[in-house]
Parts: structure tokens; sequence; C-alpha cells
């Protein structure tokens, strides 16, 4: 069983900076796969980026390409979001498959990771 805690939330101005952070609480492998997701009151959840460290792959849904940043140092995921925009105001979710991630995988396909924070809030208004 893997526990996800995720920190960093706040509000920010638009245009303005967050870095979140998913701290896992035991050792994941290096060939497991990580993921942000975020969901806004009224939307369904939708994928943010995703990280396969052994392929050294990324993945970025196209609303955030350019402004967010996903990396992995050990068993601490984060997203650096930069040029923040009132549209990605959301929950904020971290999720990782645990064990083995293939190749193959859509990083960005909630279906794939088995454990899930319980998220933090991010709001960007004027």
């Amino acid at each position: 069983q893997v526990h996800l805690v995720e920190s960093g939330g706040g509000s920010v101005k638009p245009g303005g900076s967050l870095r979140l952070s998913c701290v896992a609480s035991t050792n994941i492998n290096n060939n497991a796969c990580m993921g942000w997701f975020r969901q806004a009151p009224g939307r369904e959840r939708e994928p943010v980026a995703g990280v396969h460290t052994d392929l050294n792959t990324k993945s970025y849904t196209d609303s955030v390409k350019g402004r967010f940043t996903v990396a992995r140092v050990g068993d601490t995921l984060y997203l650096q979001m930069n040029n923040l925009k009132p549209d990605d105001t959301a929950m904020y979710y971290c999720a990782t498959t645990g064990g083995y991630c293939s190749w193959s995988s859509d990083l960005l396909d909630h279906f794939l990771y088995d454990y899930w924070g319980q998220g933090t809030q991010v709001t960007v208004s004027s």
C-alpha cells in the first residue's frame, strides 16, 4: 500500500507560480509511473502531467505545456507551475502505479494509476 501526501497548494494571482509536492510513504521503484491530475468543481478530473523515471519520459496536457514542469526526485513528485491562469484553479492530485509501469503506458490516463493522494487546492484569482 502506498500513501501519497500532496502539499504546496494555495491562492495566487494570475501570472503567479506555485510548486506542488507529493511525498510517498514507501519507496517507489524507478520503473513506476507518477502523475498529476486536477479536478475543478463541476468538471471531470483531467490529466496534468506524468513521468516515467526509468524511461526519462514526461507527458503534459496541452493546456499546461510550456508553463508546468513535472519532476520526480526519489519518492517525491513535484509540479512547478508558472504563469498560472484562472482556468488552472482546481484540486490537484498526485498518483502512482506503485509498481512496474510499461514503456507503452499513457502517462495521462488516470486508469493507469493505482494509488492517489487526497489533493491540494490551487486557486488562481485576481
